[in-house]
């Protein structure tokens, strides 16, 4: 039995949620720690799945009567239409639900009842700098990600091969997102390398093999299952001609190690580099989520070259962030910045680097990454910062 940590994820203390997140994510410990009186529903169990799915109606069987704590279903996906009953009970009953799922594909497909409002949504992610706290090791986060298994398995590579190796098996093929696993499992492997950088779909279907249109669709089928997300370009009130299309990641840094494939001649700089653009993109994307910031996460791009790693906009304001592995500054790193104050003169800019010492550059602030990332939410909630 691994250490468990104190998750950062809240919830309403009255209403009725969902709690997306890839699997292995921790939702399930998390609920069951945080919700000791509820009604479980486990619908990875033959039997619940079984009776529900055939009868829908007996999920009230389920529930004691004059019951006023939580009722969980989990995996809510399994059985699209619970949620029809869901919806009834909430409205007849008054019933509190937390409806868990790590694939939205069938839910998006079937145009199901996502209960028009009477439930919020929230996000699990992997575990944040922190949630670990003193465990926190940015060699370690950088190879093996933050999956919670991660910190509990005694060998973190046979964890995080079986990982993709399940959700290949029981995601998608026993799903019958696609027929062919061996494409599939191909082209997992192809999408590593579009991993932080701008898309071509039509380049990735040509190394597969594959029809643009089917490429298009396995794309679809990695953001619906929950293990990779697309940041868009940010393009608000653009003086320049800027690229469109947008960047891909897989969803933990270990996930992407995992399935790209390691060949004698790559160079480990490269992987770190974008392994460590992950990480920090897996931080902003959590401490969002949990803190409710309401910031959407974009990168910004010009035809002519010149980039910045992430901006995050919203009604809090408008962050730029570019991120730099090395331990020394030059002009040339803060170009994109530079350009982007230029377009952009009220952006709070960040140049996270591998030094040790908080610098600034007029309008810039380089910081190290260690302390951005432990300090990442007095950042983005625009807080000064200090070395306390």
């Amino acid at each position: 039995m691994g250490k468990k940590y104190q998750r950062e994820l809240k919830f309403p203390d009255n209403k009725s949620f969902f709690l997306f997140g890839p699997r292995g994510t921790g939702k399930t410990t998390w609920l069951i720690d945080n919700f000791p009186k509820a009604v479980y529903i486990d619908l990875l169990k033959s039997s619940n799945y079984n009776s529900l799915l055939a009868r829908p109606e007996r999920l009230e069987e389920f529930i004691p009567n004059n019951f006023s704590d939580w009722i969980i279903i989990d995996e809510i996906q399994k059985v699209p239409e619970l949620l029809n009953e869901v919806h009834r009970l909430i409205e007849n009953k008054k019933y509190k639900f937390i409806l868990t799922g790590s694939n939205a594909r069938k839910l998006k497909k079937e145009g199901t009842n996502l209960l028009a409002g009477r439930a919020l949504t929230y996000y699990a992610h992997p575990l944040t700098v922190k949630e670990l706290g003193e465990d926190f090791n940015l060699r370690k986060s950088l190879k093996f990600g933050n999956m919670p298994a991660v910190y509990s398995e005694k060998n973190e590579k046979e964890y995080l091969e079986s990982y993709v190796a399940t959700y290949l098996n029981q995601e998608v093929f026993q799903e019958g997102l696609t027929r062919n696993l061996s494409a599939f499992s191909r082209f997992l492997e192809v999408a590593s390398f579009s991993q932080g950088s701008v898309l071509n779909i039509s380049e990735v279907s040509r190394e597969c093999s594959i029809n643009r249109k089917v490429a298009e669709n396995y794309f679809s089928i990695l953001e619906d299952l929950l293990m990779a997300y697309f940041v868009p370009s940010f393009t608000k009130k653009s003086k320049r001609r800027n690229i469109k299309h947008n960047k891909f990641y897989y969803f933990d840094t270990g996930i992407y190690r995992t399935i790209k494939p390691a060949g004698p001649l790559d160079l480990p700089e490269e992987t770190d580099g974008i392994g460590l653009e992950t990480l920090i993109l897996q931080e902003l994307r959590a401490t969002n989520d949990y803190e409710n910031l309401g910031y959407k996460i974009y990168f910004w791009k010009t035809v002519g070259g010149a980039e910045v790693d992430f901006i995050l906009y919203g009604e809090k304001g408008l962050i730029a962030i570019e991120i730099k592995r090395k331990s020394n500054i030059s002009g040339k790193d803060l170009r994109g910045l530079k350009l982007f104050l230029k377009d952009y003169p009220n952006a709070k800019a960040f140049l996270l680097y591998g030094g040790k010492e908080k610098l600034y550059y007029d309008k810039i602030t380089a910081l190290p990454i260690e302390y951005f990332l432990k300090n990442i939410s007095k950042v983005l909630n625009l807080y000064e910062l200090n070395d306390n």
